[in-house]
């Protein structure tokens, strides 16, 4: 803008040399006076935006400082204190301001889980040309806000299906080793535990069950990824509670016919990663041998006892914050082949698993997270084509139905469930302080 006044200047100067008109003189006199202070105003309207940008450049600084991750772990107190000192010190550094003219107010608020720092700062900017009417200085403000989420502290309960169907082989190899391996039983891609294998004439060397057998061929088991996976959770939230300074607590759970605790509620996840590492295949038995536990007809997946068992120890869940009196937000995981084996009115009935029991604990405020281990189709099963394969393709979406928006995954073989199942653990934690109850 000064660059085309001055050549509007340099112009009407020209013409001025070359007029010979008597009073062209005194017209000009008076026509450069307010061209002169207009040019000069400019200068001075441009120098005052550039002061502030430094201003508004530090106030940015100063609120974006309070609500760093360390800076989350300070009371809002020391927060707006670190804030306050951060723009005293970049503001100083802007030349030109007239002295002691620069007001700031600066907040730091804590609400739940958020925090928000807000900055707002009046100045006077010094001129060069305004004096000549007695404006000796501009008045220039701005704003700065910026906010961010605490950490939430979180107590996970993990539920870990172990029923026969999660000793399929894990890998497309492992799946034809065991069932080149047991061509006796019309090829078996299951290594499964049996109290009393002799009774079922399994026709395996020794007499072994195919659990055995899958661990003679070096057969890798989905429960074996299962027990890696929740061990490698573990690790994953000790690596997460350093950076967040949250924390997290860890209870652990299988089921199968049975509700089964392997972990209370505990703060010490190197004690939880040990008692991850005891995730066991429950052992089977042939429909009619009266086991050492009892004669279930063969049921093996009790869902709906697993969850009305769990859903009874887990407390309300609070908000997660650091307040006197709170208690932490709660993430349940479940991971599952997704369909339920049940004695139901005396009867063996396999199904899709029973969701409603999610809507209840999700009602609660709990949030759940669904790891669902792909039920593969095994056409060549006359078992499976009589009691699964109706609603196999179902099974997936009724699980994704269980799962609270954003915290469902599936792995099918050959995937990685260490992956997934801490993929799900970081989601839960980033997605946690944005709940509302």
């Amino acid at each position: 803008m000064g660059f085309m006044i001055f050549r509007k200047l340099r112009r009407l100067t020209s013409d001025f040399r070359r007029d010979r008109r008597a009073n062209v003189a005194m017209i000009f006199a008076f026509l450069l006076i307010p061209v002169l202070f207009a040019a000069g105003m400019g200068v001075d309207y441009a120098t005052a935006a550039r002061r502030r940008a430094k201003l508004d450049a530090a106030a940015d600084s100063a609120t974006l400082a309070a609500v760093t991750p360390s800076s989350m772990a300070l009371s809002s107190t020391n927060a707006q204190t670190l804030a306050q000192t951060l723009f005293n010190t970049l503001s100083s550094q802007v030349l030109g301001l007239q002295s002691a003219s620069l007001k700031s107010t600066i907040t730091v608020t804590d609400n739940g889980l958020n925090r928000t720092a807000t900055i707002s700062y009046t100045a006077s900017s010094l001129t060069s040309f305004g004096g000549i009417i007695g404006k000796t200085a501009l008045t220039i403000g701005g704003k700065s806000t910026a906010s961010a989420s605490l950490p939430p502290n979180i107590d996970f309960y993990l539920l870990l299906d172990d029923s026969p169907s999660m000793a399929i082989a894990a890998t497309t190899a492992g799946i034809n080793t065991m069932v080149s391996n047991t061509s006796s039983q019309g090829g078996c891609a299951f290594g499964c535990h049996e109290y009393n294998p002799s009774a079922d004439g399994l026709g395996n060397p020794g007499n072994e069950d195919n659990y055995q057998l899958a661990r003679n061929l070096g057969v890798t088991l989905r429960i074996d990824l299962v027990g890696t996976a929740a061990q490698n959770l573990m690790t994953q939230a000790q690596s997460t509670e350093t950076t967040t300074n949250a924390t997290y607590r860890m209870a652990l759970y299988t089921f199968d016919y049975a509700f089964n605790s392997l972990q209370a509620l505990t703060s010490n996840l190197t004690t939880a990663k040990t008692s991850a590492g005891n995730v066991q295949l429950l052992e089977v038995y042939q429909q009619s041998y009266v086991t050492k536990n009892n004669n279930n007809n063969d049921t093996d997946t009790d869902f709906s006892d697993a969850m009305n068992s769990l859903n009874g120890i887990m407390p309300n869940p609070g908000g997660g914050t650091q307040a006197s009196g709170d208690s932490p937000q709660e993430v349940l995981f479940l991971v599952t082949d997704g369909v339920e084996d049940a004695t139901v009115s005396g009867n063996r009935v396999q199904a899709l698993m029973d969701t409603s029991w999610c809507t209840t604990v999700k009602n609660r405020g709990i949030r759940i997270a669904v790891l669902y281990t792909q039920y593969l189709p095994l056409p060549t099963n006359s078992w499976y084509n009589t009691y699964i394969a109706p609603f196999q393709s179902q099974i997936s979406g009724n699980m994704q139905g269980c799962a609270s928006p954003g915290l469902f995954t599936a792995v099918t073989t050959d995937g990685d469930i260490s992956a997934a199942l801490v993929s799900l653990f970081n989601t839960a934690v980033m997605t946690a302080s944005h709940l509302t109850q």
